[in-house]
């Protein structure tokens, strides 16, 4: 289970779970602005689930090839709201990377699935959340891994709205406190980056109201 402590890929566990695996948490340091508060998250939530096998992987890398307003501090998160096009918050092939090294990580677990909480809503910004992508991964990692490694990469959100996933984690029981989802805050949520503002329109939409704490609440 690839964990970053989001929303998303919390709900995508507690389905796994749900599902009747053990799960093996993989979570990704990768010298994002929000890598503690992201950390703390991941620690919260493999706590809340009684995951005893984690994985932390130090990716310092894309802070070296920048490109990111995750992970270069010379690039502005964006808060003027969300952009059509690809943004500046898109990680360079992050999602094709961190599979590429869960992948590594379930062979070596003799793992059977492979869960990540992609969202096709966020595809027409995120090239590496789209279904077609995933399934690609799924085919390249199998011809690239042991014959006794039969992978499939589960995306239970992929096709689901934000309210959808809200509503879905309260039918799981997923502690949402717990999560963050914020791209430039470490102590309180700004409310105003795209992460936050697409966020708190899925809790609107759901009309339930977001259990973290929030600078601003457009």
């Amino acid at each position: 289970m690839i964990l970053s402590g989001g929303m998303d890929s919390t709900t995508a566990a507690y389905i796994a779970k749900s599902e009747g695996y053990e799960i093996v948490a993989l979570h990704f340091d990768y010298r994002q602005r929000t890598q503690r508060r992201e950390h703390e998250a991941f620690d919260a939530i493999c706590d809340a689930l009684a995951v005893a096998n984690r994985y932390v992987i130090d990716l310092p890398f894309f802070e070296q090839i920048g490109a990111s307003a995750l992970t270069d501090a010379s690039i502005d998160v964006p808060t003027g709201g969300i952009e059509e096009g690809v943004p500046v918050t898109y990680v360079p092939f992050r999602n094709g990377i961190f599979l590429s090294i869960a992948a590594a990580v379930a062979e070596k677990e003799r793992a059977e699935a492979l869960y990540i909480g992609v969202v096709e809503e966020d595809s027409s910004g995120y090239p590496d959340c789209r279904e077609d992508f995933i399934a690609a991964m799924q085919k390249a990692i199998n011809l690239g891994t042991k014959e006794e490694t039969n992978l499939v990469i589960k995306t239970p959100l992929v096709h689901l709205k934000k309210e959808d996933i809200v509503k879905t984690a309260l039918e799981y029981g997923v502690p949402l406190e717990l999560t963050w989802s914020c791209y430039q805050n470490e102590d309180e949520a700004c409310g105003v980056c795209d992460s936050c503002r697409l966020r708190l329109k899925g809790f609107e939409k759901a009309g339930i109201e977001d259990p973290i704490a929030y600078k601003i609440r457009p």
